[in-house]
This record gives structure tokens, sequence and C-alpha cells, in this order.
């Protein structure tokens, strides 16, 4: 990507990618991995500090390049650990990226556009409309500031962030090519190094495009399904509409068979009070999913203002999970994480513009110690 001053972001550039823009500028391939250690193993984004790369060769990238990633408006830590970035990308939006710890595991729920178009009733990212998709610097760059945030640079083994998921704000494939992009680079060991198998993509059900998917990468796959039949899903998840469940399903599978490997279909399914988590939906759901080898993950409503819907209750919750289990399917109920800082499941950008008018001086904070803190990186590589 090459911004109005005429210089590439390499923060999202692929490894092949990079090679190409190496070789475009007269350089040797392998600079491509040394280059993209700098910047993803070290979090650098200043090409002076990159010391294994001569002085000519660095004066050369500081001409024609860029290490850029969003802007950080805020960050706030749960009760619970949970954390959220609110950033700002060149459209002018601010999306959010979400950091949820559990045991070993830390899971970075990442955004692929400002806004939604999808417009899933129950969503609050949804209620805003669409605004923008992300380039794929603005992708991975969330992945990067949560790493630097955490002090996982150089990379180390026992790395904060464990799992990534293409949960966040927006529908991932409808910005395929930079999501994948991103995606790539979270794999590759120039980059974050993360299994294939803690890389989820999840999906409202835009079928052309998962039936694509499986040409391009193998990551996990998420299907945000939500109703057991399409009349109810037709009003919860709109999409459904032009790819019913039967349709969506069968793509599904298709791509999970592609991966060659045993991996199942995630399912996730909002449980909304006298809507969709009645008995008799939990009995139409082990019917639609019987063929369908996959985990399902049950996830509370979390409320946000004027959304119309409420939580079910424990009992309601724990009798749906009940009678999926005993029809044989892996059952799991999300613990509502990170809801004092409105970064639960469904609730991102609920308080985005109160944020943004207090970044000011955040951003003021960080400026003043950005110095201090490029210092203590080149110490540590010394």
């Amino acid at each position: 990507m090459t911004d109005t001053t005429g210089k590439i972001n390499l923060l999202g550039l692929t490894l092949q990618e990079m090679e190409k823009f190496f070789e475009s500028i007269g350089e040797k391939r392998f600079r491509a991995g040394q280059v993209m250690k700098w910047i993803h193993h070290y979090g650098v984004d200043n090409f002076e500090a990159m010391t294994n790369v001569g002085k000519a060769l660095r004066e050369k990238l500081e001409r024609r390049a860029e290490i850029r990633g969003p802007e950080v408006v805020s960050e706030d830590i749960s009760s619970d650990g949970t954390r959220k970035w609110v950033v700002r990308v060149a459209s002018g939006s601010c999306v959010e990226t979400v950091y949820i710890p559990q045991g070993k595991r830390g899971t970075l729920c990442v955004s692929s556009q400002a806004g939604c178009a999808l417009d899933c009733s129950f969503c609050s990212t949804g209620k805003q409309g669409f605004n923008s998709n992300l380039t794929a610097a603005e992708v991975i760059g969330q992945v990067w500031i949560a790493n630097k945030s955490f002090g996982s640079v150089p990379a180390t083994v026992d790395r904060a962030i464990t799992n990534v998921v293409m949960m966040g704000m927006g529908e991932p494939l409808l910005n395929f090519d930079n999501v994948i992009a991103a995606m790539h680079l979270m794999m590759d060991d120039f980059g974050y190094g993360i299994s294939k198998r803690r890389v989820t993509l999840s999906t409202s059900g835009v079928v052309p495009m998962i039936d694509e998917l499986a040409k391009h990468i193998d990551v996990s796959l998420a299907l945000s399904l939500h109703a057991p039949n399409d009349a109810l899903r037709n009003q919860l998840v709109p999409i459904n509409k032009k790819y019913p469940l039967k349709m969506l399903l069968e793509s599904c599978r298709n791509y999970m068979s592609a991966l060659g490997e045993k991996r199942v279909l995630t399912i996730e399914y909002t449980l909304l009070k006298d809507v969709n988590d009645k008995p008799e939906h939990a009995v139409e759901m082990i019917e639609l999913l019987k063929d369908t080898p996959c985990k399902i993950n049950l996830i509370p409503f979390n409320p946000f203002p004027h959304s119309g819907y409420e939580r079910p209750s424990n009992n309601a919750i724990r009798r749906f999970q009940d009678l999926l289990h005993h029809a044989g399917f892996n059952v799991t109920v999300r613990t509502t994480r990170g809801e004092d800082i409105d970064a639960a499941c469904g609730q991102l950008v609920g308080q985005v513009m109160d944020r943004t008018r207090r970044s000011e001086r955040y951003i003021a904070v960080r400026e003043l110690s950005a110095e201090t803190e490029g210092a203590q990186v080149a110490a540590a590589r010394t």
C-alpha cells in the first residue's frame, strides 16, 4: 500500500510481497525476511534501528518506504484482565481490538472493517453501518500494537498472544484480500508464527467467499449461526436471505473437507431471551447440524443500548446447553469478558466516540514517553 507521500507501507506486506518489493528496488530477496523480523518480531518502525541492514539500504528504505500502524486512540483494561484498544485507521474511523486472557491462552480479537454492512440485529457494530475496509497493514497492525503493548519483543516462546480470531468489527470475507494477507502474516515464521489451528476466521455466511477461501489459506473457520432455521435467521442475520442455511452449511463442510485434516467447524450461537433460546430451537439445531462435524460456542447476549434484546436466564442457557450436549455435541458457554469496558462479544464500538474525545491527552503522554521507550528497545537488543 502506497500513501500520499509515495512511500509503501511495509507493515502489511506478506513475505512474497516483501520479496517483490526488494527486487523492485534492486535488492536481494533475502532482505525481505530480514526486515520482516525487525517489524514483526521486534516491533520496530524505524529503519535506522535495523542494525544488520547496511546504511545505504537503510537510507534507500527511508526514501521509499515506511512502517506505519494504526493510531492508538485509547487502551482500556478490564477488571478481569481483558484489554481493548481503540485505533484510528486511514479513513478517519475508529475500530476496536480486544485481548482476552484465559490461563495460558491469550486470544486477540481483530477487526477487519470500520463498521459492518450486514446489520445483524443483535450486534452493536452493525448499527453504525459500514464505513470502510481496513488495509492489510491496518489488520495486522492490530496484532503489532498488541504484541508491543505486552512487551513481547523480541518474540519469545511464551507469547502473550497465542490465538487470533477475526471476530472483531466487520465481516472478514467482505474484505477478502486484505484479511488473507494479514492472516498469512500471523502464521508466517517471519511474522508471528501462530499455528493455523490458532488463527480463526469468523463469518456470518458469505458463501461465495467461503468457497474461495480454501484456495488461499487453511485457517480455522467459525460460523456465526445464531438461528436454527431460515425464517428466524433471516430476521437476525439478514445475509441469510441471500445465502440460506442449506447452502451455507454445505459451503462450510466443503471448506473443512478441503483442509484434508480432522478439523471441525466452530458454531457461534448468541442466545437471545425468548427469541432463539427455547428447547424447540435446540431440537432444530440438533437436526440442522447432525451431518456437520462441529463444536458449538453458546454466547449469552451482551446488552447494549436500544438493542431490544435481553440475556437469557442461567437456567435457560443451561437447559439449551444440556439438550445439545445430550445429543452428542461438544458445547461450551462463552464466559462474558470485558463487559465493564464494552469489550464483550457484540458490544464493539459502544463508546468509541466518547473515548475519541479523550484521546488527545493519551496521545500527548505517549509522545512524551516515545523517546524513552525507543532507548529501552535498543538496549534490549544489545
